[in-house]
């Protein structure tokens, strides 16, 4: 018997999206479209929280700098401080901006006032500190590397001292030049100076590795787990700029894959803790190849979500956000013979739907991918949909 599309459509709740997968993953996905709309991060909250309440997901990340997120984490789990000052301070991107977010941050330091500290909902960045523009100086998490270390081992242990850190990473801006994203000579990144960071980033991150049993003892797990993103980020900030100096035609290919090679990462490292909700650009979730323009140049990579589904397998769950119209943005009602198309069909305006049972279905239909007038759109690749274990479909997004 042939599936009707209506019979892969769920009510958006944590059981409906349970009931598409074989056990709970250990870091479940979701993803969305375009950002920067508060109505697709107000289904995210609300489905977030379903899932934390009656799944056990005990960490929600989200795309948002790694070390920043380190100050809403604090927030959350009942550290001091004013939360216009963490919404500030604790997200890149411009994300601290958003009501959604701010009401996100507000629900998870409630949820965790009355519980003890081994039952706190915690929160994490895990994007690198970059933007399509640039990258941060490796500074805060390379010394603060240092700093945990040198408190911690034998003088005598560490590569170098803060001194000749400090000297070798000369002044911030150095790093942050804004010229260097789009001209690589302006790059610092393959400097005697940062050639040698590297070098020393590595036996730093070594030197954690070797003292591990010593250091379990003298702080606490989540100081050491704090030193290894401090490791991962600083590492992987110096590998960035090395290739933003690079002049080759695979410069901007390696870029945005080392970026989701840094997302990866921090992902795995939090399936370690244990549950985690995740929340992110679909391109960056996916299993699929990711792809995209830069400017006049077309360039693929493989994502976080690829990289760590390949690790996890049934471990990791990918839910892509699908949307119909976003009317001020000029992305009017989806084509019928699109995959937007056919779920914008559908009486009710949110789902969640089943995409492997909406792919059987599609069979004969052949949807065609959709066209954004908006560059800031991606819409669902149907040939995506085999490798997507669901999809949360949103009719219409009004204004912010």
């Amino acid at each position: 018997m042939a599936t009707d599309i209506r019979d892969t459509a769920h009510a958006v709740e944590s059981s409906a999206v349970m009931g598409l997968l074989p056990a709970r993953p250990r870091l479940l996905a979701l993803g969305e479209p375009t950002h920067g709309e508060d109505t697709l991060l107000d289904v995210r909250n609300e489905l977030f929280r379903q899932l934390v309440e009656q799944e056990g997901y005990g960490t929600i990340a989200i795309e948002s700098d790694c070390m920043m997120g380190l100050v809403v984490d604090d927030y959350v789990t009942g550290g001091t401080g004013a939360l216009d000052d963490v919404m500030e301070r604790g997200f890149s991107h411009g994300w601290g901006a958003s009501a959604a977010n701010r009401e996100l941050v507000r629900w998870i330091r409630t949820y965790n006032a009355d519980r003890p500290v081994s039952e706190r909902l915690r929160f994490a960045g895990f994007d690198g500190p970059l933007e399509i523009t640039g990258a941060a100086s490796p500074r805060q998490s390379l010394t603060a590397l240092h700093d945990y270390l040198s408190a911690r081992v034998d003088t005598d242990l560490l590569p170098c001292s803060a001194d000749t850190l400090d000297r070798l990473l000369g002044t911030d801006d150095r790093w942050t030049e804004p010229a260097a994203m789009t001209d690589p000579s302006r790059s610092v990144g393959q400097s005697a100076e940062a050639r040698e960071l590297r070098l020393l980033a590595d036996d730093l991150v070594a030197l954690l590795d070797t003292q591990t049993p010593q250091l379990f003892t003298a702080a606490s797990r989540d100081d050491w787990d704090r030193a290894r993103l401090y490791g991962r980020t600083a590492t992987g900030l110096l590998r960035y700029h090395f290739w933003m100096a690079d002049a080759s035609p695979s410069r901007l290919t390696r870029l945005v894959s080392l970026r989701d090679s840094m997302m990866a990462g921090n992902l795995l490292a939090l399936a370690e803790r244990g549950p985690a909700l995740l929340h992110a650009h679909n391109g960056h979730l996916q299993r699929a190849r990711s792809a995209m323009r830069m400017g006049s140049l077309p360039v693929e990579w493989w994502s976080a979500g690829a990289i760590v589904s390949a690790q996890l397998g049934e471990e990791y769950a990918f839910l892509a956000t699908a949307l119909g119209t976003i009317p001020h943005r000029g992305v009017d009602v989806p084509a019928p013979d699109t995959v937007e198309g056919q779920l914008y069909a559908l009486p009710e305006d949110r789902y969640v739907i089943d995409a492997r049972r909406l792919a059987t279905a599609l069979t004969g239909a052949q949807p065609v991918p959709r066209v954004s007038p908006y560059f800031g759109y991606s819409p669902l690749d149907p040939a995506h949909l085999t490798g997507i274990d669901g999809i949360v479909f949103v009719k219409d997004i009004p204004p912010s």
